[in-house]
């Protein structure tokens, strides 16, 4: 289905479920962004790429980028629209998943482009929004993955892990079994100072088939110290059979993580990964 198509399908379904004239998708220079109250919201894909042959790309991780548009023109029942989730009644929870939802979708159209090479494409998503659906996670998003005419195996549902969410691991557990039958990839993603006990259990319990380590702050480490807890990621990823690499990091150090015992790298040339920008005028 032709690009323009499809973000009309999207509007028309969200204009339909809200019963308003809310229809945030729009294409600007053959890429699709979508509208959230006075923000903008696209999309880039940083390849992540096999350490050990470097020319094969594995698939695409989607980064959001953000702009502000405080001159944005809204209709009337966006406006209204917008005011009702911003009332101290409305269900943050509820806004969590749909700015979740929204997000993902723009991924995804933007990742059509590449899919004809039959990669993955790695989505994260808020703890939050795995926490605030009850039941049958990734069904929402199942068919909109049919729609763009992929399949749920080419998706990999990417978690940022942190202590803030050690007490809710039981729960996220449960979200991410759901997401694996209906056909799902798991990636579960760590930061060095989250690397505690209880984050091997959870990686042991996952099941998941990629783990990652973000690269920011390593260099400030002692090496010896580092050495160890990157050692024990990935003999804990490989003990599940699961494939582990890096982020927030660039193509120059790739050989330094082949070295380490990764298995893949997720290469950026800006490491932020929120991004603020005045809309262009």
């Amino acid at each position: 289905m032709p690009l323009q198509q499809l973000v009309e399908y999207f509007n028309d379904r969200l204009e339909q479920q809200h019963n308003t004239g809310y229809r945030p998708f729009i294409i600007e220079n053959d890429k699709v962004a979508a509208l959230f109250g006075p923000m903008r919201i696209g999309s880039e894909l940083i390849p992540v790429r096999e350490l050990n042959h470097q020319a094969q790309t594995l698939g695409y991780a989607a980064q959001i980028r953000l702009s502000t548009c405080p001159a944005l023109t809204l209709q009337n029942s966006e406006l209204d629209h917008l005011i009702a989730s911003q009332t101290p009644h409305a269900n943050n929870t509820d806004s969590i998943i749909s700015f979740d939802r929204l997000t993902r979708t723009v991924h995804m159209l933007n990742y059509l482009p590449e899919s004809h090479l039959n990669g993955l494409l790695f989505l994260d998503v808020d703890p939050r929004h795995i926490l605030g659906v009850k039941t049958d996670h990734g069904a929402y998003f199942e068919e909109i993955i049919g729609r763009c005419g992929l399949e749920t195996s080419n998706i990999a549902i990417s978690l940022n892990i942190n202590g803030l969410y050690s007490r809710f691991y039981q729960s996220l557990l449960k979200g991410l079994s759901n997401y694996q039958r209906r056909g799902y990839k798991i990636a579960i993603k760590f930061d060095y100072s989250g690397l505690d006990k209880s984050a091997f259990e959870l990686i042991e319990r996952s099941g998941a088939d990629f783990v990652g380590l973000s690269t920011q702050g390593l260099e400030q480490l002692r090496r010896d110290t580092l050495n160890d807890k990157l050692l024990q990621l990935i003999a804990a990823s490989h003990a599940i059979n699961s494939r582990c690499y890096v982020f927030n990091t660039d193509s120059s150090s790739a050989v330094l993580w082949q070295h380490a015992g990764f298995d893949l790298i997720q290469a950026e040339a800006q490491h932020s990964t929120w991004h603020y920008s005045d809309c262009a005028a």
